[in-house]
């Protein structure tokens, strides 16, 4: 080992030969180990211990106890360094150790979480069947009911132990699993003589996260003293904030009491987001990273380097060469022919056992019955599935094999008969539905390969799904298949001249092997004739088979270890193997350990799933004796679990003659099949190595030894050398194949002619795998040998053992960091051991959100674990940050059995992603931490120096009613017949004093008599009538209207929309404020055209009322609302042709004008003219009207002006409060329309609204108007007027200092456009963006709110609409579900995902909520702060509220 190698590596080596132990010298004695572990745990065993108690001593861990002894007690005592017995020190439990130790830095704080809201009736509830264990495969898994009957008694005595004796015992006791060694969670476990501590205080220690320490960035909870006063007082007032028009000492009827932290008292909501508050004001990872700032533009900066990130040092590496193959004279020439042989020789040998459900054998298939089957197979395939002429299959075509893993016989039969007939098997699984996860892949995959004809069962092919006509269903993605059927009695015997072609194994293809990349994708690895004889070689040689031997094989036969051992070796050795399918290790988990037993087997090949199985139910068999198994080979031992698997197997069956030697972890991958393997060792050999890795180091690519003061270490197994006649390189897994260094992570490359040959009918992406040739440093190559990628990282270790650290597929780069999936599933397990997820049931992926990769773990929850402990699990895996140094994004648990599933059960992690990504993952918990995952945002900016009462909502709407009446002093109300009723009414009386209403007078009951006189106003600037409307932000705003503006703004309608007196005027909107009282009371009077008054509640009763109107009386020119045009889009938009039937044509209409107070609503009024093109109406028709509390009507479109026109502006630079026209379709673009033409009379500025100056045309600034039908003033009682005079008479700063403008308090901007006016010249279009006092200041910036509601309306199919707000600057996003409550936690990450994405903004909270919850005024618009203070005062009933850490 080079100089540099060694100081950088860190082994713990058992019995090292003589010959290889001068060059280490890092081998590590019992009491070093416990030192080094002791210096490790001594930061967190004070606070693990409880009551004060001092930490265990050091004379507790002595080797002499009977914990520490373990196994080696048996060898006399004796520690001898070159000696066989398994030594306490190589303990594979380090990493939990490390798990627990930063879970007890929670206790530090007691900072309490909160946790979600949910209603009741969102509780997933599991169907029955999903009580007992889901279907598993994945490396470790879940042990179910077998785990509760063998623990139960364990249990038992833990829970009567304190927690100082489990962690002596942790301390103690030899190699455990990670699951058994994990025995300390907190707050359980407790002494029954202790005190039991308050719930809130125990929960609040639960609760505390992980303190990441050296890291302070800016407090995002926090105002900057510049803006902060302004933003304060917009987004949450004050209690004694004045409501304009009301008394100072009078407050907003929905206005919260608070306390002085500005959390409303009694308030269950707020408190909550206190303690996320709190939580966010931790130190976080590390400061946001600085981005380049351009006016018009932001541009992600990439990260600057950071100087202390370890970097490899060592010296190039040089290729590992595996010990040649060995010449054995009597190898056949092909794979058949050893059948051939064995068939004709050994006829009565066996060839297979299966095993039935229960794990007793089922049948016993003889070489002799293997071959002569074969034979009838390969004689049926050639000759009679066709005519002589014209067959169906020549040598060289490809053929499906769909068999099931419970049927390995019939499966033997196929491949062997399919080789024997030269034509090339591509073993597939059975596809369970159309729509089975995975089967659109396995389609691409018989599509590349040109398969056209599959070989099946009779049993299996009655089991597939069919069609009412009885044919097998069309798969999804699948190519036309033709369906044959290969049991015996449907086979013709071969005529007597008739022998098979046996060629010499040459370069054809052999068969075919699935592979499934990262993505989902299928793709076939070619296998060639000449690649399968030399692996089975090169397996006999490293395994050392010898023919007759018995193999217990629990893995899958059709594909990877299971094909090469089980099916394809094991013939060429004429190996008796015993099959256990995957259904009998469901209901028997000691059926191979059985079979092992019973048959005194020789060879056993398991994965890490299995020997946990088998240790957990290992106590009903125990007169099991293991002592014949000469080699147990581990097919998924380079996983980071399978060190504890393999430990604690051997722990358990060491008393039932399991030798420690013959544990033998090997690395494969499809498309270089075995690439190392361990061998089985002599008695007293030297024991397997161990490298104890830093994590941190890992993550950057090098491999350093795990320093002291740190909780990351990873420990890693060998798998052995190389496999003979292999030369192997480790390149850099990115870029050019560069060698990597000797204390480097790479991909191992593989030269050997027993490796795939090519992913089948993808030459592209072959090139790419099967043709790397590496090269050194200087970029110069190698040589001509070609290497095969393997997809495993790994690298060399001492004395050229393989170590692999993780795959391909698993990788996760987080800012520029590689994690592996397996080993986040490792500590996910390791954090709270399988008591609230099923082991083997998480998924680790990764999602693109905001330029970089943010993990997503996902894992099926127990039937029976409750809410609380999920809770609690889902926030004990924060702390994988201390462990992996990477933030979690999102964590959620699904029910039992949801996963999709692999073939063999496994999670089906594409398909998986794919539903988080779609929304249809339908989570029960979910967690996301946005906040300490991002850390790439933006660099914060910094400035530069009424409706009537309704009977359905009274307790809503009366309160407004009353408010306006107090405030205007109001003599008498005039009203109907119905309302008077209402206002007098009990349930009125129950929202306000109803015993206070001034007199009533019931306009439907009028005297007849006239008055004397009517009045005149002795002055036209005297008060016509008063204006009260509700704004958006929840302000009850009245203004004065005098008889001249009121006169002057008819006459400006009149003269836009040339209101003569023949016309006819459709008006559908509420007629109790603003442009809609004008068009409904006033502008027909002083115009003398009729009016047709629609009611917009009328709609409810018949939708097509409005529409209907326009077409019988042939209606030129209309007036509506938002509200209006929604609910004829969304009731009528699917009866377009229904309503054509009744005669409704709107080819008569030529303006409708839509009527309101906010930015216009382009998609809504494009759905509406696109829905009613067939009806008649012109696309020209649809336009839009603007006006503010300032002046009522500022923009209206008219007959005889130019259509409307369209930008685009730049989404980022409005933030900026600039305006940067893009084309139409670029990224991050915002379409906005021209909100009408400005009327006659109207002068329109745009002004910053800080420092009062005029802009120019590339800023958005406040719109000031000068017209003389602007309000006059705002309405007070107590002569106030002067606080708002500046809203209707002010100066600009500078330009025309001595105009008087008034101030609408909405953003905007004026544009030349090139449409010409009706005089020939171009026009000034007027943009309106949003109102000044709704906009959200976030990170300095502007945002609109209409902006995030759009894109989080777009993020899921089943939101029906949705609001934002801020509270105590935290993002809020309520969004109404419209689907099932099953579907309400799959909005929470694609909403978070969505305004992280387009708006570089952090969701706080994510509250969903049932149809119809967001407040709307009649103008159609949100009421945004009142469904704040909703929300904040727990009135909303929603559905799930989300606190995003």
């Amino acid at each position: 080992l080079p100089p540099i190698a060694s100081s950088l590596l860190f082994f713990a080596m058992a019995t090292i030969p003589n010959g290889t132990r001068g060059a280490i010298s890092s081998d590590i004695t019992q009491k070093g180990y416990e030192k080094k572990r002791a210096r490790l745990l001594a930061p967190f065993l004070p606070q693990i211990t409880s009551n004060g108690e001092p930490s265990p001593a050091s004379s507790d861990r002595s080797p002499a106890s009977p914990e520490a002894s373990g196994p080696s007690s048996s060898s006399g005592g004796r520690r001898n360094r070159s000696g066989g017995a398994r030594d306490d020190r190589y303990r594979s439990d380090i990493h939990t150790e490390a798990v627990q130790a930063a879970l007890a830095k929670h206790k530090e704080e007691k900072m309490a979480l909160p946790m979600p809201t949910k209603r009741r009736s969102a509780f997933v509830q599991s169907p029955v069947d999903n009580c007992t264990p889901p279907d598993t495969s994945s490396a470790s898994e879940d042990e179910g009911s077998l785990r509760r009957q063998a623990t139960l008694s364990a249990a038992l005595a833990q829970s009567l132990q304190s927690p100082d004796y489990w962690i002596n015992r942790s301390v103690q006791s030899s190699s455990t699993s990670s699951s058994a060694s994990s025995t300390l969670s907190h707050g359980e476990n407790k002494t029954q003589t202790q005190p039991q501590p308050q719930p809130t205080s125990a929960l609040a220690d639960i609760l505390a996260s992980t303190r990441i320490e050296n890291s302070v960035p800016p407090d995002v909870t926090s105002y900057t003293p510049e803006r902060g006063s302004r933003v304060e007082s917009r987004v949450d007032l004050p209690p004694n904030a004045m409501t304009r028009g009301m008394p100072r000492g009078q407050s907003r009827t929905s206005m919260l009491d608070t306390t002085a932290d500005g959390v409303p008292v009694n308030s269950r909501v707020s408190t909550k987001i206190q303690q996320l508050l709190n939580t966010l004001k931790r130190p976080k990872r590390q400061a946001l990273s600085e981005f380049f700032l351009d006016d018009s533009e932001e541009i992600v900066e990439v990260p600057q380097p950071d100087p202390n990130t370890p970097r490899p040092e060592g010296r190039q590496i040089i290729p590992v060469k595996g010990e040649p193959l060995g010449v054995v004279s009597n190898w056949p020439p092909a794979l058949q022919a050893a059948l051939a042989r064995w068939g004709a020789t050994q006829a009565k040998s066996p060839a297979l056992t299966a095993l039935d459900v229960t794990g007793k054998p089922l049948y016993t298939l003889t070489y002799g019955k293997l071959w002569s089957r074969s034979l009838k197979l390969a004689y049926t395939l050639l000759n009679k599935l066709g005519t002589k002429n014209e067959p169906v299959l020549r040598p060289g075509d490809r053929v499906a094999l769909v068999y099931p893993n419970s049927d390995p016989a019939m499966f033997w039969v196929a491949f062997y008969g399919c080789l024997l007939a030269e034509v090339i098997p591509v073993p597939i699984e059975v596809p369970l539905s159309r729509q089975d996860a995975g089967s659109l892949q396995i389609g691409f995959l018989l599509g590349s390969c040109g398969v056209g004809l599959a070989l099946t069962s009779e049993i299996c092919l009655k089991g597939l799904p069919k069609t009412p006509q009885g044919e097998i269903m069309q798969f999804k993605g699948w190519p036309r298949m033709k369906w044959v059927v290969t049991d015996t009695k449907y086979l013709t015997k071969p005529s007597k001249d008739w022998q098979p072609h046996i060629p010499t194994a040459n370069t054809d293809t052999a068969y075919i092997e699935y592979k499934a990349s990262k993505e989902g994708t299928v793709m076939g690895v070619a296998v060639s004739k000449i690649a399968l004889l030399t692996h089975c070689q090169a397996l006999t040689q490293a395994c050392n088979y010898c023919e007759g031997e018995t193999l217990v094989n629990v893995l899958d036969c059709k594909k990877d270890m299971g094909l090469w051992h089980g099916v394809l070796t094991s013939v060429m050795n004429r190996i008796h193997t015993i099959t256990v399918p995957y259904a009998v290790m469901k209901a028997c988990p000691m059926s191979w350990v059985q079979r092992v037993h019973i048959h005194k087997a020789r060879v056993a090949l398991v994965k890490c799933r299995d020997l946990h199985w088998a240790m957990m139910a290992h106590r009903d068999q125990r007169d099991t004796n293991l002592s014949s198994i000469r080699m147990l080979i581990v097919a998924d031992g380079a996983n980071p679990w399978s060190v504890s698997s393999c430990d604690a197997f051997l722990n358990v069956f060491q008393s039932h003659g399991l030798k420690p030697e013959v544990i033998c972890p090997c690395a494969s991958s499809p498309e270089a099949l075995t690439v190392a393997i361990r061998r089985p060792g002599a008695r007293g050999a030297a024991l397997p190595a161990r490298a104890i890795l830093s994590m941190g180091g890992l993550s950057h690519g090098v491999i350093r030894v795990n320093t002291e003061d740190k909780n990351s270490a990873l420990t890693v197994q060998d798998v052995g050398h190389v496999m003979p006649g292999a030369l192997m390189c480790i390149v850099k897994p990115d870029g050019p194949p560069q060698l990597c260094k000797t204390d480097e992570i790479g991909e191992i490359v593989l030269n050997s002619r027993a490796g795939g040959t090519m992913y089948y009918g993808l030459p592209g992406v072959t090139k790419n795998t099967f043709e790397v040739i590496p090269v050194n440093q200087a970029g110069a190559p190698l040589g001509e040998i070609l290497f095969t990628r393997t997809g495993l990282l790994g690298f060399v270790g001492p004395g050229s053992l393989v170590f692999v650290v993780g795959k391909n597929e698993g990788l996760l780069t987080v800012s520029g960091r590689r994690h592996n999936a397996d080993d986040l599933v490792a500590t996910a397990l390791a954090v709270e051991p399988v008591k609230t997820v099923y082991r083997g049931r998480i998924a680790v992926f990764s999602v693109t959100v905001f330029y970089d990769e943010r993990i997503v773990i996902v894992a099926e929850q127990r039937p029976d674990a409750s809410e609380e402990d999920s809770f609690h699990w889902v926030h004990h895996l924060l702390s994988i940050y201390s462990i992996h140094q990477v933030g979690l994004y999102c964590l959620a648990l699904v029910p039992a059995n949801t996963l999709p599933k692999t073939p063999l059960g496994g999670i089906h992690i594409s398909e998986t992603k794919q539903n988080f990504l779609e929304g249809n993952l339908h989570p029960c918990n979910i967690l996301l931490c946005p906040h300490t995952c991002v850390t790439n945002l933006p660099k914060p900016r910094q400035k530069q120096p009424v409706r009537p009462p309704h009977p359905q909502n009274l307790a809503a709407t009366l309160p407004t009613v009353r408010m306006i009446i107090d405030v205007s002093k109001a003599a008498c109300i005039l009203t109907t017949q119905p309302l008077m009723r209402i206002l007098r009414s009990r349930e009125a009386a129950a929202s306000v004093n109803v015993k206070t209403w001034p007199t009533i007078i019931d306009t439907d009951d009028l005297p007849r008599r006239r008055p004397p006189q009517l009045y005149k106003p002795p002055t036209a600037e005297m008060l016509a009538y008063l204006d009260f409307s509700v704004s958006t932000t929840g302000m009850l705003t009245g203004v004065k209207m005098s008889h001249s503006a009121v006169s002057t703004l008819c006459r400006s309608i009149k003269l836009q929309c040339e209101l003569y007196s023949s016309r006819q005027i459709a008006i559908c909107l509420d007629p109790y404020c603003g442009l809609g009282f004008v068009q409904w009371c006033l502008s027909s009077v002083y115009s003398g055209h009729q009016s047709i008054l629609i009611p917009p509640m009328e709609l409810e009763l018949s939708l097509p009322l409005w529409l209907s109107t326009l077409s019988q009386y042939k209606i030129r020119d209309t007036f509506c609302s938002y509200s209006v045009m929604e609910l004829c889009t969304k009731g009528l938009g699917t009866q377009t042709d229904a309503l054509k039937a009744r005669g409704v044509n709107l080819s008569c209409v030529r303006s409708c004008v839509v009527i309101a107070e906010e930015r216009p609503r382009l998609a809504l009024t494009q759905s509406f003219s696109k829905l009613f093109k067939d009806l008649g109406l012109s696309p020209r028709a649809v336009s839009t009207a603007f006006g503010s509390r300032v002046n009522l009507a500022i923009c209206l479109q008219g007959t005889a002006g130019p259509d409307p026109s369209t930008v685009y502006v730049d989404m980022k630079s409005l933030r900026h409060d600039r305006v940067r026209l893009v084309e139409r379709g670029a990224p991050q673009s915002l379409s906005l329309m021209e909100s009408g033409t400005i009327l006659p009379g109207v002068r329109v500025i745009i002004v910053n609204p800080e420092t009062r100056g005029p802009l120019g045309d590339s800023h958005l600034g406040e719109i000031w108007v000068q017209s003389p039908h602007s309000s006059s003033g705002y309405y007070t009682i107590y002569g106030e007027e002067s606080l708002q005079a500046d809203h209707f008479n002010t100066r600009l700063s500078f330009g025309e200092p001595h105009t008087l403008w008034a101030r609408t308090g909405y953003l905007g901007f004026v544009k030349r456009t090139e449409l010409l006016g009706s005089t020939g010249d171009r026009h000034d279009a007027l943009f309106v963006v949003g109102q000044l006092d709704e906009t959200l200041e976030l990170r300095g910036l502007r945002y609109h709110p209409i902006d995030i509601e759009t894109s989080v309306s777009r993020a899921h199919r089943s939101i029906a609409e949705s609001a934002v707000f801020t509270w105590t600057n935290l993002l809020v996003v309520v969004a109404e579900l419209a689907g099932s409550e099953q579907e309400a936690l799959d909005l929470v990450p694609l909403v978070t995902n969505v305004v992280l994405e387009e708006h570089h903004l952090i969701v706080g909270v994510v509250v969903v909520v049932d149809p119809g919850v967001i407040p709307i005024n009649s103008r159609g618009e949100k009421q945004r702060m009142h469904l704040r203070d909703s929300f904040l005062a727990d009135q909303l009933d929603p559905i799930y509220v989300a606190y995003n850490m």
